[in-house]
Parts: structure tokens; C-alpha cells; sequence
């Protein structure tokens, strides 16, 4: 049993200081301002600011091998540990558009590692149903329609590891987008070129959220709205956004925050630099760029995006760890374990500083 003192953290908004959260059996127990009794190992926080641990939900490749190049168990593990240390306590793998070879040992890998992941939470399949006219960095050669009997046929062999994928819905047919809504697949409208009423009957149709707004998709246009103005408008659809400054400006972060709030999250979209097979990546200043020089990818982290939320686009601390834990934790349906400071909550807990430099690492309960 753990009690962890003298934090400061953000409970409904408002920042609260002298008390203690109580771990018990790896989840937080209790938070309360009672006196630790004996049995506790206490840790004094010094002052720190307590956050839920961060939950990437789009990621090829962190600590080394990029996992669609080098699609292994080793490698999930690499990346797991890699981003644990950084602050990313959950993580969705990224698989891009690619080959049914690839794609499937991307599938072996996830089945084979899941019993001794820590952060791991399962796959994003980014393609290869999405629209070859937004493809950006995705190979034309891959991108194909989906048909229900190879959907039906993927997802039994995935066997509960494909967590989420992104689709161009204009492209596809209505019964392969009911069968994947109907199996829990969380669904993301991305490398689309869908216009307004398009976007907007994918979102009523079970689309829960959009892949990295602005990126692979058409702009907004005053005179003929589209898939960033459908995304905004719509009451519940969420969105995820790269705020690194190069795939998205930072002045479009702010102006998207001010109008989604809590359906905008962030994810890094990252991958490592990569000389072989289809996705070879070079880094160029501050992202990573094809060999004909198309953006492929960001060298950020979740806690670098936190910070450039506050540092460069007004958004409150406290909502800018919303950005990075809670809001992706309700997009995916584990807020009771993830992405928020409550009783019953996993205890994946980062200490950062007023300045939100990264200071400590816990993974239910346990210090990284």
C-alpha cells in the first residue's frame, strides 16, 4: 500500500493541494485528507503536480525500431518501455497502410505480447480502406475497398487486438461500417476526402472520431464545408491533433481547442527514422519526411505536445492534460481505469514539475 503526500493535482478544475492519494493492490484507492496510518510506504511528491499517466492512441515507433518495419513482440516491447519513460502509460501501435503479410504478423506480434504488455492497449489500424486522393504518406499500391467477408476474416484472426481504425467512409460500403461498429471497433474518419454531409452521416453512423484533423483531408473552404467544419459542428465526434507545430500550426491548435474542448485530444502520430521496407523515414529538423520529402510522421512526444499546448496556444494546464489522458481515455471506453485521478483507477501516475518537466513514472503503483 502506497500514500502519496504533499502533490498538487486537478480535480474538476480546480487545483487541489494537501491530500493524499491512497494505492492499494496497484489502483487508487481512496483521495482524502486523513492522516496515512502504518502500513503505507509513503512517498513525498514534493510539491509536484500529479497527472494521470498519458494515452497515445496513435504511434508507429518509439526507442528504436519502427513497428511495421520490425513487426514483432520484441519491438511492442521496445516501444512500451520507451514511452513508458517518457510519461505515455497506454498506447495504441499504429500499423499504416501496407501488405496483408505485413499487416498480419503486425497481428501475430500484438496476440503474442498482450499477456506481458504494460502499456500496450492493442492496434490502430491506419488503412488500408482510406481514399488514395489523401493518402499523404500512405502507398498508393495498398489502398484498397473493404469488403465484409476480408473485414470479418481480420478481425476474427485479430482476436481483440485491433482497437481502433481509421477510414475514408465515403468509399466504403454501409454494411462493412455497421459490422465493425457492431464488433466495438472504435472508428476514425481519416485520409478521407469526404464533404460536409458525408462527414456528418459517418459521424451519425458510428464514427466515433477523426484522425489527425487538418492532415489528409481536404481544408476548410467558406464556401464549401467539409470534413474539418462537419468534425467541429458535430455534437459528440471527436478528433485527435499533432500539436508539434509542423503538422498542424500551433495558432489552428488554439482555434480548434477553443471550438472542440473536450472531444479534441492529442496524439503524436511519431515514428523512428527507418531505411527499410515500403516506410522508410528520414528526420529532417523537427518531423520525419519520405524520401520525396512528404511529411511522414512527428518526432514529439505526448508530454512535448502537452507542453506546447500550454507554452504556445492559452490552454489551461489542467485541460491540457485532459488533451493527453482523459479525453482519449473516453474516446476508448476505459475511463474507469484510465486517464483520471478517481477511486478505481489504475494508478499510472506521472509527478511533473510546475514547469511540467517529466520528474517520476508510476505503472499501477509501481515506480518506472
Amino acid at each position: 500500500m502506497i500514500a502519496i503526500t504533499n502533490s498538487q493535482f486537478f480535480n474538476e478544475d480546480l487545483l487541489l493541494k494537501g491530500q493524499t492519494i491512497f494505492i492499494e493492490d496497484g489502483k487508487i484507492n481512496r483521495i482524502s485528507s486523513e492522516e496515512v496510518t502504518e502500513g503505507y510506504q509513503i512517498i513525498d511528491a514534493e510539491g509536484a503536480y500529479i497527472s494521470p499517466g498519458f494515452i497515445d492512441l496513435q504511434i508507429y515507433g518509439s526507442g528504436g525500431n519502427l513497428f511495421s518495419a520490425y513487426p514483432t513482440a520484441e519491438t511492442l516491447k521496445q516501444m512500451d518501455e520507451d514511452l513508458l519513460a517518457k510519461g505515455t502509460t497506454s498506447f495504441l501501435a499504429c500499423v499504416a497502410t501496407n501488405s496483408p503479410e505485413v499487416v498480419y504478423q503486425c497481428l501475430d506480434a500484438a496476440k503474442a505480447y498482450r499477456s506481458e504488455a504494460k502499456g500496450f492497449l492493442g492496434l490502430h489500424l491506419e488503412g488500408p480502406y482510406i481514399n488514395p486522393k489523401r493518402r499523404g504518406a500512405h502507398i498508393e499500391k495498398y489502398i484498397y475497398k473493404a469488403t465484409l467477408e476480408e473485414v470479418k476474416h481480420l478481425l476474427d484472426y485479430a482476436d481483440g487486438t485491433v482497437k481502433m481504425m481509421t477510414i475514408a467512409a465515403e468509399l466504403q460500403d454501409e454494411e462493412v461500417i455497421r459490422y465493425l461498429v457492431d464488433q466495438g471497433i472504435v472508428l476514425s474518419l481519416g485520409h478521407s476526402d469526404a464533404d460536409f454531409k458525408q462527414a456528418t452521416v459517418a459521424y451519425n453512423n458510428g464514427f466515433k472520431t477523426t484522425t489527425h484533423l487538418f492532415n489528409a483531408m481536404p481544408s476548410i473552404h467558406h464556401r464549401a464545408p467539409n470534413l474539418p467544419v462537419a468534425v467541429m459542428n458535430h455534437p459528440t465526434a471527436m478528433a485527435s491533433i499533432i500539436a508539434d507545430g509542423c503538422h498542424v500550426d500551433l495558432e489552428v491548435v488554439k482555434m480548434t481547442y477553443k471550438t472542440m474542448k473536450d472531444r479534441l485530444f492529442l496524439i503524436t502520430d511519431a515514428v523512428t527514422a527507418c531505411a527499410i521496407g515500403p516506410y522508410q523515414h528520414e528526420l529532417r529538423g523537427d518531423k520525419f519526411v519520405t524520401a520525396d520529402g512528404t511529411l511522414s510522421g512527428s518526432n514529439i512526444t505526448l508530454l512535448q505536445a502537452v507542453q506546447n499546448c500550454v507554452s504556445h496556444c492559452d490552454i489551461p494546464t489542467d485541460e491540457a492534460l485532459k488533451l493527453a489522458s482523459e479525453n482519449p481515455a473516453l474516446l476508448m471506453g476505459i475511463l474507469s481505469t484510465k486517464g483520471a485521478l478517481n477511486a478505481g483507477s489504475d494508478a499510472d501516475l506521472l509527478f511533473l514539475s510546475p514547469g511540467l518537466q517529466l520528474k517520476k513514472v508510476f505503472v499501477k503503483g509501481l515506480h518506472i
